[in-house]
Order: structure tokens, then C-alpha cells, then sequence
């Protein structure tokens, strides 16, 4: 079952519920799922790929937006885009463990051949690809810095 359809099924168990946080998420996330496949040049039916991308867009602006309301004492719309942060997190794949990422990235480092931190971006154009949807940005990014100055 794609997203698209497992997010309707789930807005019409949220809307039976009369659960208007879900219903929120839910519909931002249809929302974002709608403008994806309507752009221009888009095939009409997304890709796994694509949809990862689209929970992984959504999860980090609504994660930017509630520390920017933490920064800003909102406690009230910061309750907001957690509550949405969790409804997206039901549907992302699992993120990997700093562990995981570090042991992944040691493997992409080894066949790429990086020999120190000069090669960071291409340990990062490889690593980010593989590690979309399994891992945050931030997170590969330091693993890659960390293994590659454990190699210098």
C-alpha cells in the first residue's frame, strides 16, 4: 500500500476519532504527498524513494519550528508541531543508531577510498544517498568527520 493511501486510511480512523492532532499531521502530510505529485515533470505516482523524501522534508521543518518556538517561549504552537512531529514519525522507516551510521559510513569511506578529511565530499555525496531516509543530514555528516579524522 503506498503512503498517499495508508495517510487517507489513517485520516478517516483520525477523523471517526474526532482526533484533530492526527488529523493535522495527517492532512499536512497528504498536502505535501498532493504538491509532489502534481509538479511539473512529475510522473503522478511517487517512488519510495520520493515519499521518504517527502517525510524527511516534513519531519525537519517541523522539527526547526519547534525549537524556533522553544527559543521563543511558545509553548503552545511548539506542543503543535511535536504533536505532528509524532504523527510523522509513525510513517518514516527506522533511523539508524549513531552506531549504525558510523559503521556504515566506515564501510562507504573504505570504498570510496578516502584517505582524510579532504575527501569529505565524496564520502558525503555517497553517503548521503544511501543513508536518505535512514538518517538524518547532520547526523552522517559528523559520523563522516569523525572517521575521516580518526583516519588523518
Amino acid at each position: 500500500m503506498s503512503l498517499k493511501a495508508t495517510i487517507e486510511s489513517e485520516i478517516k480512523k483520525a477523523m471517526l476519532a474526532r482526533n484533530a492532532d492526527d488529523l493535522r499531521g495527517l492532512r499536512a502530510l497528504k498536502s505535501m504527498i498532493l504538491l509532489a505529485e502534481t509538479e511539473k515533470g512529475a510522473s503522478g505516482e511517487l517512488s519510495a524513494d520520493q515519499e521518504s523524501k517527502i517525510l524527511a522534508k516534513a519531519y525537519k521543518q517541523r522539527k526547526e519550528s519547534a525549537d524556533i518556538f522553544a527559543q521563543q517561549g511558545r509553548k503552545d504552537l511548539e506542543e503543535k508541531e511535536l504533536q505532528e512531529i509524532a504523527v510523522i514519525e509513525r510513517f518514516m522507516p527506522k533511523q539508524l543508531s549513531a552506531d549504525e551510521i558510523e559503521s556504515a559510513v566506515k564501510e562507504i569511506v573504505a570504498q570510496v577510498g578516502a584517505k582524510g578529511p579532504a575527501d569529505m565530499g565524496k564520502v558525503m555525496g555517497v553517503a548521503s544517498k544511501e543513508l536518505a531516509g535512514k538518517a538524518e543530514g547532520k547526523a552522517v555528516s559528523e559520523a563522516v568527520k569523525k572517521v575521516l579524522a580518526s583516519i588523518a
